[in-house]
């Protein structure tokens, strides 16, 4: 049986050590071709042009651009849902509530990639002059909406997590339900919440079809939002559904973009481990 429970626990790291061969073997000839300079600086990216162009600026922009908006809207509200969840909500609503929002994981991306472009983008044009029919800013807001769930639902869960001792403790001291939230419940929970933001961020960077539908495909470097762009994502998806010859350099692309992915994510969840390094030692 332990032996059992290894093989289970080492599957994901056999799949992660896959991933990451497949992803660097793939990408070496690229690499051994292009020069990592000019693939991180140039700003234009045109790999199936006559006089093709390498650089992953323009992508990487979109891509930081839409996860950006999506964790500006999620992790603010995700915080503020997960709070009031935990400490104000009673049963009966906390059993509602969390329920009809893990529903919304159960959405279908593309059914959020056309509700942002058929309904979502013509109201906005309304209110937001100059914003275009494919742009960032509404895919990323419905983005953060889709990524709310996995914020609400991990925080929560750490923070109920929180011993109730500690609880009890703060009333004691006079402390209202408020800053028993603020300096007890989240100190306490930091841990799970930060598991949950870093989640949240890895999901946003890693979505394709809301982006792929709402925001275009034409690789823009742009520091507008209201302009459309295509996200590293969704450039992978556009190469993969096209008949690019096998080994040519225009394929390879299609690795070295997710390799770039990956290592995003990397930073992600090592910004978020140092994180909960520093607060164990603060508190």
């Amino acid at each position: 049986m332990s032996v059992l429970l290894f093989l289970a626990a080492a599957l994901s790291v056999v799949v992660t050590t896959s991933i990451v061969y497949i992803l660097v073997s793939e990408s070496w000839s690229f690499f051994a071709t292009i020069p990592l300079w000019t693939f991180l600086t140039d700003t234009q990216w045109t790999p199936v042009f006559a006089e093709p162009r390498y650089g992953i600026l323009p992508l990487l922009t979109a891509t930081l651009w839409s996860a950006g908006i999506a964790l500006v809207i999620a992790i603010p509200l995700g915080t503020i849902l997960a709070v009031y969840l935990s400490e104000y909500a009673r049963p009966a609503v906390r059993e509602t509530i969390k329920p009809m929002l893990e529903l919304l994981v159960a959405v279908p991306t593309v059914v959020y990639g056309y509700f942002a472009l058929l309904f979502l983008t013509p109201l906005f044009k309304q209110f937001v002059p100059g914003l275009a029919g494919f742009n960032l800013l509404v895919p990323g807001i419905v983005l953060g909406i889709m990524t709310l769930p996995y914020i609400v639902s991990i925080s929560e869960d750490a923070m109920r997590a929180v011993p109730g001792a500690l609880r009890e403790g703060a009333y004691a001291l006079g402390m209202t339900r408020f800053q028993t939230a603020m300096r007890v419940i989240i100190p306490g929970a930091f841990s799970g919440i930060t598991a949950a933001y870093v989640l949240g961020m890895s999901r946003a960077v890693g979505e394709t079809m809301i982006l792929a539908i709402a925001a275009g495909q034409n690789p823009n470097l742009t520091s507008d939002p209201r302009e459309g762009a295509a996200t590293i994502t969704a450039y992978i998806v556009q190469m993969s559904m096209g008949d690019l010859p096998h080994g040519s350099l225009a394929y390879q692309t299609i690795f070295a973009a997710g390799l770039t992915l990956f290592v995003m994510t990397l930073v992600f969840n090592i910004i978020g481990f140092f994180l909960r390094r520093r607060f164990r030692e603060v508190y």
